[in-house]
């Protein structure tokens, strides 16, 4: 396929638009030739970034795929119940697919995805960043040479972040399942399928504990209003969207999450003002009709008896700096946010470090989830020039098969049950 790779994105959201910089990076290899949002706004920012041709931009997903193929992938980033669709529909018009993790909310939607990009011969890559990150691809290479023998048990921890939860998952798009999904699907989906691949064998049985503590309204404080703005209590609080937002914007801090409030206007004290008297971000946590858990842990077993355990709480300093610890039988690995990754020999007892390369991270505006963002293009975009789906780490089968551990686990949760795995209602 001659280059660039030209590409339509669907959702000129926040991951719309960043994996749209791509193309802003690397014009010879990709190129936005179209864009479908139901914001006006938005669509016009990324139709004048790109110029975009005003035939190739519309209100709808349903407006793109009505037209003839006009390129060559599709990039899927609408919101998490609005994916099965799309994906379906672009995948019967032969455009290979990047899509937005989670692949959709339900198994039989998800199974209609990887069913209809199979049929039709289409690349699917599932946006599980994190796979694509040198944190851990340096550590799939070291046991793939057997460092630490055979895998035993891997540990995994995932801080979300006190602030970006209260952001995301008390006051934001991710706050309700019936709006969105649960928390499990929606945040750490990544990590199951971080898991799921470094372990390479089939998950047996799944338990899972976790629950919604703190923000209810029976934890607001005594005097507490219903918006941060005019809150008599709100200095006291560490939630309070006036900390968050307003006082970051006046010490010149205007990207995430401050982005993602202003929606159509610049990031300014007045705008953020306005979002925080009218908007979702100004109010109480312990007001808003969130229901998703801020804990839970996963407990799983996996043919041969290897066995995992990954843990998701709200209530951290650290921002998603994640940690894992991998016990073999000649040795234990562990590897913790965007540090080196480091090696015990149980022989000769010494601990030996193994440097990450992050200088591609000078090289392009892609630099979420530490470089991540960029190897996942940059796999995708490769894939889809040389037709080629060995380049995709995160392809149809492998991502079902994780997204189905996932269902497995939350199953777990609500019927307070060990669920043994590929059975799911």
């Amino acid at each position: 396929m001659p280059l660039p790779v030209e590409v339509l994105i669907i959702g000129a959201g926040n991951r719309g638009q960043i994996y749209s910089f791509f193309a802003k990076d690397f014009p010879e290899r990709m190129k936005v030739v179209g864009v479908a949002d139901c914001r006006r706004v938005a669509r016009q920012n990324l139709q004048m970034k790109y110029s975009v041709a005003d035939c190739n931009v519309f209100d709808d997903w349903r407006g793109a795929a009505a037209q003839e193929k006009f390129a060559d992938a599709v990039v899927i980033a609408t919101p998490d119940r609005q994916h099965k669709e799309p994906a379906v529909a672009f995948a019967e018009k032969g455009y290979h697919i990047l899509l937005e993790k989670p692949m959709a909310v339900t198994v039989d939607d998800c199974k209609e995805i990887v069913a209809a990009c199979m049929k039709h011969n289409v690349l699917l890559s599932v946006c599980h960043v994190l796979r694509y990150s040198p944190a851990v691809v340096k550590v799939k290479e070291l046991l793939s040479q057997g460092v630490i023998g055979e895998v035993v048990h891997i540990q995994h921890l995932e801080p979300v972040g006190f602030y970006h939860f209260a952001h995301s998952f008390v006051r934001g798009n991710w706050r309700n399942e019936q709006e969105s999904t649960f928390s499990l699907l929606a945040k750490s989906c990544h990590d199951i399928d971080i898991i799921n691949s470094l372990i390479g064998k089939r998950c047996i049985k799944v338990s899972s504990f976790g629950s919604l503590s703190h923000f209810t309204k029976e934890n607001k404080p005594q005097g507490a209003a219903s918006r941060c703005l005019n809150c008599a209590v709100e200095q006291s609080c560490p939630y309070s969207a006036k900390k968050l937002y307003l006082e970051g914007v006046k010490n010149g801090h205007k990207g995430w999450p401050v982005s993602t409030i202003c929606e159509g206007a610049d990031v300014d004290i007045e705008s953020v003002t306005k979002a925080l008297c009218e908007g979702p971000y100004g109010r109480c946590v312990y007001e808003c009709d969130n229901d998703v858990v801020t804990h839970q842990v996963v407990n799983m077993e996996f043919e041969g008896g290897v066995t995992a355990a990954f843990t998701m709480v709200a209530f951290t300093e650290k921002l998603c700096d994640r940690s894992i610890t991998i016990y073999g039988t000649k040795g234990e690995l562990s590897s913790e946010g965007q540090h080196p990754v480091k090696v015990f020999d149980f022989l000769t007892q010494t601990k030996k470090e193994y440097p990450l390369d992050y200088s591609i991270l000078q090289q392009t505006q892609l630099r979420g989830h530490g470089g991540a963002d960029y190897y996942l293009m940059d796999s995708f975009i490769q894939a889809v020039a040389e037709n080629n789906p060995s380049l995709i780490m995160t392809g149809p089968e492998e991502t079902l098969a994780s997204h189905l551990l996932l269902f497995d686990a939350e199953r777990a949760r609500r019927e307070s049950r060990i669920i043994y795995c590929n059975q799911t209602e």
